[in-house]
């Protein structure tokens, strides 16, 4: 509701700062017309820039370019309001769900835990068949309702399917995933018209068989093309958007706390590539965010001691002239009426500001194994070539792909608008024949939940890797192997986190497996008064038994 709102104040917001504003008065570039007291000065107030509402509805009329604009910005916002009406439909269905089959009220909904929630669901099952197709529903099968799309989005992540990843000549290794990218992905898969569902929960018959993979293959590639095609004729409109909606949500931003584009976040690609199959959103969020103050420690740690002292010195410069800006100001307040003081002060500040984000603590230690190791007990995947190397520059660019500047962040969404259409038509029609192979080798059909990624099964047997302690347990090929031990920590991370939930005979096995040689291990530690085991297992294990306590 409040983003229709956003949307219908900054379009309208925008058109009149377009045409209903005379800039030759705000800036002092033409006087006042006053029949009274010629003699006197004027003093500009704000609406005397304001032109009459019979010139404003002209100049909009006269302009056909912005007349174009509304016009499309209209039919996008009215598009908004019938997926919002949509949305407000199923979101009362939800709600009746809760109160009349749950029996939870809304009241007290807050206070409820996700696995209160689940364990009702699972009850209700066995009491009113709530699903035909199966008697009992499992934990597993829920997620995999909730999941079932990001589900294969963290595969083709992982099996590097999506061109995300590029080697740009001077920039090096670079990730580019931004949520318009992330948007046409979905488009073109999922719920576009002609996807590759035809429902919520089905693939379509054909992407099944393997007879027609290449006429499939070469109807994908068409349709990317034509969607690449339209984001090219939208880019402008797109760009347009982006940049009015980012200087509206961080200018004031910037103003208040100028060092708040130096801080890091969690990047797009960072969050599909460190999540577990079948974790819901609230469930990365918490892991991501305690694992968030010791990677900003770390990536603090890499401070440039040339930097640091250039920032010293200009926030030195800039401190002194700010410093007699102020003492004059003070003095007499007339000094801020002299032209661009007023905006020398305020760039000085926030030139300060951004100094002191270059400037470390003082008291900083620089440990980044230690610091490497308590950020992986959070986020649980780190290459192997990790190990042993945290303080060098290459690994610190590379978890900068993961945690990335608030500033990168908001320059990609800007650029997505331009770079999306080439990513589509150049890098991912290639892929078309590896996608329609993709969706026909990973989707098995789950009674009761319909086509999910195989993947998201977990199943060691299927998908585990043998260097992930699954040796002799798995029959997996490279090709079906899932990167990174994602198939193993998916796995402890799902048990851990639903301890009621019954795995296969084979994950049973594996987990008893793993908790047997990490107890082994904490004990021999302990017995010996050593430092525990510090291994990507271990650790990993251990933040998951302690985000279950």
């Amino acid at each position: 509701f409040f983003s229709h709102r956003q949307f219908i104040f900054v379009v309208a917001f925008t058109t009149f700062l377009i045409s209903c504003v005379d800039y030759d008065i705000l800036f002092a570039n033409k006087a006042l017309n006053h029949s009274q007291h010629p003699s006197e000065p004027i003093k500009v107030t704000l609406p005397d820039a304001f032109l009459p509402p019979n010139v404003c509805s002209a100049r909009i009329q006269a302009n056909s370019f912005l007349i174009c604009i509304l016009v499309i910005a209209g039919v996008f916002w009215i598009h908004r309001l019938v997926k919002f009406i949509y949305n407000i439909c199923c979101y009362w269905e939800i709600h009746s769900f809760y109160i009349n089959a749950l029996k939870i009220p809304m009241s007290t909904l807050p206070y409820y835990t996700w696995q209160e929630v689940q364990a009702r669901i699972v009850q209700i099952q066995k009491e009113h068949q709530i699903c035909i197709h199966k008697k009992e529903l499992t934990e597993l099968d829920i997620y995999h309702r909730i999941l079932r799309f990001k589900n294969y989005m963290v595969a083709m992540v992982n099996k590097s399917l999506l061109p995300i990843r590029f080697r740009l000549p001077l920039l090096g290794d670079t990730v580019f995933y931004t949520r318009g990218l992330k948007y046409n992905f979905e488009l073109i898969f999922f719920w576009g018209p002609g996807s590759l569902f035809e429902n919520e929960w089905s693939l379509k018959a054909e992407y099944k068989r393997a007879g027609n993979r290449l006429e499939l293959a070469e109807k994908l590639s068409t349709r990317i093309l034509w969607i690449g095609i339209a984001n090219f004729l939208l880019c402008p409109l797109i760009l347009i958007w982006q940049i009015l909606y980012a200087f509206f949500s961080y200018t004031e931003i910037l103003k208040r706390e100028p060092g708040s584009l130096g801080a890091r976040c969690w990047s797009l690609y960072g969050r599909c590539y460190l999540r577990h199959f079948n974790e819901l959103d609230h469930e990365l969020h918490s892991r991501l965010s305690k694992g968030y103050k010791p990677a900003s420690k770390y990536m603090n740690c890499f401070i440039s001691p040339l930097l640091t002292i250039v920032a010293k010195n200009v926030a030195f410069f800039a401190g002194s002239i700010l410093a007699v800006l102020i003492a004059l100001t003070i003095y007499d307040e007339d000094v801020l009426a002299v032209e661009h003081v007023l905006t020398t002060v305020t760039l000085l500040g926030v030139g300060i500001t951004v100094c002191r984000s270059f400037i470390p603590d003082q008291h900083l230690v620089f440990c980044p194994e230690q610091l490497l190791r308590v950020i992986l007990a959070h986020i649980h995947y780190m290459p192997d070539h990790w190990q042993g190397n945290a303080h060098r520059y290459e690994t610190r660019d590379e978890f900068a792909q993961l945690f990335q500047y608030k500033a990168v962040f908001i320059l990609e969404e800007l650029l997505s608008p331009i770079i999306t259409p080439l990513i589509l038509i150049i890098c991912l029609r290639p892929k078309s024949l590896d996608i329609v192979d993709f969706f026909r080798n990973f989707t098995v059909e789950v009674v009761g939940v319909g086509d999910t990624c195989s993947f998201a099964q977990m199943d060691v047997r299927q998908h585990g890797h043998p260097a992930w302690m699954s040796a002799g347990k798995t029959e997996a090929s490279i090709y079906q192997q899932a990167e990174d031990g994602k198939t193993e920590l998916s796995l402890m991370h799902f048990a851990i986190t639903n301890p009621k939930w019954q795995p296969p005979r084979e994950s049973t096995a594996f987990i008893g497996f793993l908790k047997e040689r990490v107890h082994r291990d904490s004990s021999v530690a302990l017995a010996q008064q050593a430092v525990l085991p510090e291994n990507a297992l271990f650790s990993s294990i251990q933040s998951l038994q302690s985000e279950s306590e």
